[in-house]
């Protein structure tokens, strides 16, 4: 205990070739939650998976979101790539809003994370319950 923060001594099993730095692995994870831990950018996201939407669609699905948030959300899932807004000529004119294939790549990876939130996390007033889609 006498050794200085921050140092360590060959000895003591200090930093070495290949040892894991947390601070490189935090700067990703602070990445990657800023943006999809955002409310409302994951559950859009995982809305998706199931296939395009028209806005309309989007909006009565995900429970609770304002048009003012859609809108602005659907704007930084485009910009971030992971989200494609289509227009369909009509007449009637639509816009449908799908996930790009680095958004599809996101479906494991936020599957893993809604079965771990099952398992794990106690039901709270403020989480919205979803039914399943089939």
């Amino acid at each position: 205990m006498e050794e200085a923060k921050g140092t360590r001594s060959a000895d003591s099993g200090g930093a070495g070739a290949g040892e894991h730095h947390p601070a490189a692995c935090d700067g990703a994870l602070i990445k990657a939650f800023g943006f999809l831990g955002k409310r409302w950018n994951g559950v859009i996201l995982a809305t998706l998976q199931y296939g395009p939407l028209g806005y309309a669609e989007l909006r009565r699905a995900v429970e609770g979101i304002s048009d003012s948030v859609l809108s602005e959300r659907l704007s930084e899932l485009s910009a971030a790539g992971l989200t494609l807004r289509e227009v369909e000529t009509g007449p009637p004119v639509t816009v449908r809003y799908r996930l790009t294939s680095d958004g599809k790549a996101l479906m494991p990876i936020l599957g893993e994370l809604a079965g771990w939130a099952s398992r794990h996390l106690p039901d709270t007033p403020t989480a919205p319950q979803r039914g399943s889609r089939s």
